[in-house]
């Protein structure tokens, strides 16, 4: 099937760990330290603000550009959005899991604000700023993460109901892929989550935990 192409796709660009190439770049490893992942999280907690907002913009970036070109060489085409995504979900797979890394690579956050860009940046911009709000007063990054991707599922039926996201055909499938890249993105927070249920994950601004 020629969706399906779209996966392999997206998967070469994910691939691009801005986390690790910078990493040596500066002469850090963020395999070694912090969480060991390289996404922008644990690249803010190693290397500070420069080399996490480095981070994350070019993991956003990479995930939005194939993302944007799949959406505007079928623009005509009313399968256009699930092109994107399946473009997307290949994107966070090479972004969580380069095979070149052994697997290991982020947890898919910057990746996933990438596609959301792509996808529309009114919910891009609603989903961030809920990351924003939740970080700032809870400082846990994690819940703030999977509550902003959770949110963006819940608003494109929204969206699509008031015309502001113009799926033409598919929705149905559109939502799958959605919850797909979305429960990707929960399952590499899994370890977070247990420790929040455990009341022992790390808060943002403090020392982890031994």
């Amino acid at each position: 099937m020629l969706r399906l192409l779209f996966i392999p796709f997206g998967y070469l660009f994910g691939l691009f760990q801005t986390g690790h190439f910078y990493g040596k770049l500066v002469h850090r490893d963020l395999h070694k330290e912090g969480s060991g992942n390289t996404g922008a999280t644990n690249a803010l907690r190693v290397l500070g603000v420069k080399g996490g907002l480095i981070v994350f913009f070019f993991d956003a970036l990479k995930a939005f550009i194939p993302c944007f070109i799949v959406k505007m060489v079928f623009k005509d085409d009313p399968m256009k959005y699930i092109y994107l995504m399946y473009t997307a979900i290949g994107v966070v797979l090479g972004n969580d899991y380069p095979f070149y890394l052994k697997f290991k690579g982020g947890k898919g956050v910057a990746a996933c604000f990438g596609w959301f860009l792509a996808l529309d940046w009114r919910m891009a911009l609603l989903g961030i700023s809920l990351f924003f709000i939740l970080a700032f007063s809870t400082r846990y990054v994690s819940i703030s993460s999977i509550s902003a991707a959770l949110f963006v599922v819940v608003l494109t039926p929204i969206f699509v109901h008031f015309g502001w996201l113009p799926v033409q055909t598919n929705f149905a499938e559109l939502m799958i892929l959605i919850c797909i890249a979305q429960t990707i993105l929960v399952i590499r927070h899994w370890e977070n989550l247990k420790r929040l249920a455990n009341g022992t994950e790390n808060r943002f601004g403090k020392k982890k935990k031994e």
